[in-house]
């Protein structure tokens, strides 16, 4: 049974790996043509990236400056950040952020807090669930330019933007009934302080959902998902933005480097939130965390 498995894992990696083949093959061509007109490149004039090859030889998260070279590394690659979303995750990673929204309950009446919100996918999403409000909240300025200019779609709850640090939100103690972060509490300084500020500020029935990427247990699919993310991903992606802050070698380094499963769990039962469940997604990639605040 486990060899069959380990194949049929195989297979689909081997042919997500041939759909971004012919996607990227399609897309050079036009990429920075008038035909893609939601495609904004970030022309770094910085010749100096975020990250060196030789800071990332080490574990990133351990650094005093990281959170000044994850606000660079993202101001670089904001306008091609939803593009490189799409193409490298094969379309999933709007699939698992409605799961986080599904996970969210029922929504009427609710206040909705997305922190680490990026260009606003996951904000978006929750808009149109049907919450009272939804304010997304990230670190970098240039992120929250293009989430502003997100089309108001019909049926969205009103939804608004701000610059705001994880570590310290500027948002009052148990007014909010849902804080989220996808993909982001890894970037963040220290993570056990964001996760004290987001029990801080859920009411005592709230909910805290985090996404963020993980390492498959399989080996087999640990081994291609490794082969992916250090060697195809970063060049595929970095081509695509023009990026040479070093993004998307960071991005590796740092779900490699990045607190487990196991201590994501027990990080978030010492903030005093209860009932912690994990619900892994697509082999185990990424991860869905939902506690109770109460």
């Amino acid at each position: 049974m486990s060899e069959a498995v380990s194949s049929n894992c195989q297979g689909w990696f081997l042919a997500q790996i041939h759909r971004l083949a012919i996607s990227i093959f399609h897309l050079v061509p036009s990429l920075y043509s008038s035909q893609m007109p939601n495609f904004t490149p970030s022309d770094n004039q910085n010749p100096a990236p975020a990250w060196s090859s030789d800071e990332l030889s080490t574990n990133p998260h351990v650094r005093n400056d990281k959170a000044g070279k994850v606000q660079r590394m993202f101001a670089a690659i904001a306008g091609s950040y939803d593009l490189n979303n799409r193409i490298h995750s094969f379309g999933l990673d709007q699939r698992w952020r409605k799961k986080v929204v599904r996970l969210a309950g029922d929504l009427c009446g609710k206040r909705v807090l997305d922190v680490a919100c990026g260009t606003g996918d996951l904000a978006e999403a929750f808009a149109m669930a049907g919450p009272e409000h939804v304010e997304g909240i990230d670190f970098t300025p240039e992120m929250l330019d293009i989430a502003r200019k997100r089309p108001e779609k019909t049926g969205s709850s009103p939804l608004t933007w701000r610059v705001g640090d994880a570590m310290d939100l500027d948002v009052p103690d148990q007014s909010v009934d849902i804080v989220s972060i996808a993909f982001g509490l890894r970037n963040v300084l220290k993570p056990e302080m964001a996760l004290a500020e987001f029990k801080r500020v859920l009411k005592p029935d709230g909910k805290v959902l985090i996404l963020e990427f993980s390492e498959p247990t399989n080996p087999v699919i640990r081994g291609f998902n490794r082969l992916y993310t250090n060697h195809i991903m970063p060049l595929t992606a970095s081509v695509i933005a023009r990026d040479r802050s070093g993004a998307y070698r960071y991005l590796p380094k740092s779900v490699e480097t990045f607190l487990s499963r196991a201590e994501i769990q027990s990080a978030l039962q010492s903030c005093g939130f209860r009932n912690v469940r994990q619900i892994p997604m697509t082999f185990g990639v990424c991860v869905a965390y939902v506690a109770d605040a109460g």
